[in-house]
């Protein structure tokens, strides 16, 4: 262990069998004391970090959890992790007993079984970490993870579920883990848990690319070291750094944030952990430095992590202390990621090979009852539009929300019929028949909503957001950041680049920047199109101006 190790003050706590359920083997658990007492100001309770929860101040709560280093034992996260977990939840609350029901739905019986529990397929085993957990506590952990992949069918490969499921277990009961999981997994706003394999591939690839130009001294030596392997193979084991390698008091305060902000904190913790390595390993003479030319960077990382020199708190002032490292910039770093993983799922060299967005075409039912209902679509064009979806959204069925022909041209009719859902595809007919529209990522109930300071937002969605042309052109035009830069990863996309969706009880808007690509008055009858910075796109109709014969609105059944 290196000497520079564990300034922290290690110390046994006589209440420590007591702060864990009984499904937890505390004999393994030290307790890290980052400063003697008395130097700084008494930890927050959960009684005093309740009313934040309660009225959605979120950057005051994100601030107090950062600086609050509740030791392991503190009862606190019993009640703090299930909250901040709720937080997240999609559509209604779970009943009480929904879980059992559940469980006794799968395996016929409340009792946990004698035999092993067959995990899902989206679990690896070397993805089963039960840290401190007795053979009980793993197999409820197991139960837990098979009734969400039972509850979850959609989940196809998913790393980090099994030892966030395991983590929570040492600080609540079964059934208040299983809701917690629930929500991370469900949540829309904030990305938590990855569910595929071409997502957990994102992730990586969005972490090697902000430590480019985020900790760059950090990447270079990193690239440095990596050799012949080259970083991909390191930065391809990210999470592991953090949810296997780090020492567990430090990955529960990870923990402790992570709950509120979403996965940008293990982003944030994976690159400093980047630069805390390259700081202990640049001397030549340094143990770090053999470690890793004499056994490889890869293995150098996780050994540095195991004995991490830094206290959980140096450890997260690190991490939040990375200058201009915004959500909004990982996002756009995610998204262009996906955007190009995509893109070579369908392109394999110089083939074309058939789209995924193929093999899921709406039902005969659904393209049935387009026939019948829809003013815009022809077979022909719903199937050009699905090409055009992200693969995801292929897996539902289209269902009409709202049409002018049956519903009324009201603004505020359009809001009570398609607000809460998510994604939509807007189709708009004009009196000279041009047919043309907008995907839009995100529920128009975003309009309401008010940022950290509590200011309304003008413009919301993602860059997920797209605009088509039907009739009399064929074209879809994307959001500019996909293509921003040429493969230059690292150029910023400008904030007039990013107005996706704006909306309020007098018009609506879709694309923004020196022009709107497509706005219509509240009355759903009159509108223009205009070339627009965050789509690059041409006016939709020839004039600019346009009168709206129908607009139709469309959801997909189970998203």
């Amino acid at each position: 262990m290196p000497s520079v190790m564990l300034s922290a003050v290690l110390e046994e706590e006589a209440d420590l069998y007591e702060a864990f359920p009984p499904h937890v083997d505390p004999s393994g658990i030290t307790i890290l004391t980052d400063s003697p007492p008395g130097k700084k100001a008494p930890l927050k309770t959960y009684e005093e970090i309740q009313p934040l929860i309660q009225q959605s101040r979120k950057r005051d709560l994100k601030l107090i959890i950062r600086e609050n280093s509740w030791p392991i034992n503190s009862p606190i996260r019993a009640s703090l992790w299930p909250a901040l977990c709720r937080q997240h939840q999609h559509g209604k609350s779970m009943l009480d007993g929904f879980y059992w029901d559940m469980v006794t739905q799968v395996f016929g019986t409340v009792e946990l079984p004698d035999k092993p529990i067959m995990l899902p397929p989206f679990v690896e085993a070397t993805h089963c970490l039960g840290y401190h957990l007795t053979r009980k506590g793993r197999a409820v952990a197991d139960r837990v993870v098979s009734v969400l992949g039972y509850a979850c069918p959609d989940i196809t490969y998913s790393p980090s579920l099994y030892p966030i499921t395991a983590a929570l277990l040492h600080f609540m009961p079964e059934e208040e883990c299983y809701h917690c999981m629930a929500s991370l997994v469900a949540s829309k706003e904030k990305m938590f848990i990855t569910q595929t394999k071409l997502l957990n591939e994102v992730t990586w690839k969005t972490v090697m690319q902000i430590a480019k130009k985020h900790a760059k001294s950090a990447a270079q030596h990193l690239l440095r070291l990596s050799g012949a392997i080259g970083p991909e193979r390191i930065y391809a084991d990210w999470q592991w750094w953090i949810l296997a390698a780090l020492p567990f008091p430090h990955l529960v305060r990870v923990l402790d944030c992570y709950f509120h902000e979403g996965l940008k904190v293990f982003y944030r913790v994976a690159l400093a952990i980047l630069i805390l390595f390259h700081k202990h390993s640049t001397n030549q003479n340094s143990e770090w430095y053999a470690e890793a030319t004499k056994n490889g960077v890869d293995h150098a990382i996780d050994k540095f992590c195991r004995n991490m020199p830094a206290s959980p708190t140096k450890l997260l002032r690190t991490a939040f202390s990375i200058r201009a490292l915004s959500s909004q910039y990982i996002s756009r770093v995610f998204i262009k990621t996906e955007m190009t993983l995509k893109s070579k799922q369908v392109i394999t060299g110089n083939r074309l090979v058939r789209s995924r967005s193929s093999d899921n075409l709406p039902t005969s039912q659904s393209q049935v009852n387009i026939q019948m209902m829809s003013h815009t679509l022809t077979i022909r064009e719903l199937f050009t539009l699905w090409s055009w979806l992200p693969v995801r959204i292929t897996m539902y069925q289209p269902v009409l929300l709202y049409t002018t022909e049956e519903h009324g041209c009201s603004l505020t009719t359009f809001y009570v019929r398609v607000e809460h859902h998510e994604p939509t595809l807007l189709m708009i007919k004009t009196c000279n028949n041009e047919v043309f529209g907008a995907y839009c990522s995100t529920r128009w109930f975003e309009r309401n909503q008010k940022d950290e300071r509590g200011n309304r937002q003008a413009y919301f969605g993602t860059g997920e957001t797209f605009l088509f042309s039907l009739y009399p052109e064929r074209a879809k035009y994307p959001w500019v950041g996909c293509s921003a830069g040429d493969g230059k990863e690292d150029q910023r996309v400008a904030h007039g680049s990013e107005l996706f969706m704006a909306a309020d009880s007098k018009m609506i808007t879709i694309g923004g920047g020196d022009g709107q690509a497509i706005w219509m008055d509240e009355n759903i009858r009159y509108g223009k199109t205009d070339r627009c910075s965050t789509f690059n796109n041409p006016p939709l109709c020839p004039s600019g101006d346009f009168e709206i014969r129908v607009l139709e609105v469309y959801g997909f059944a189970g998203a």
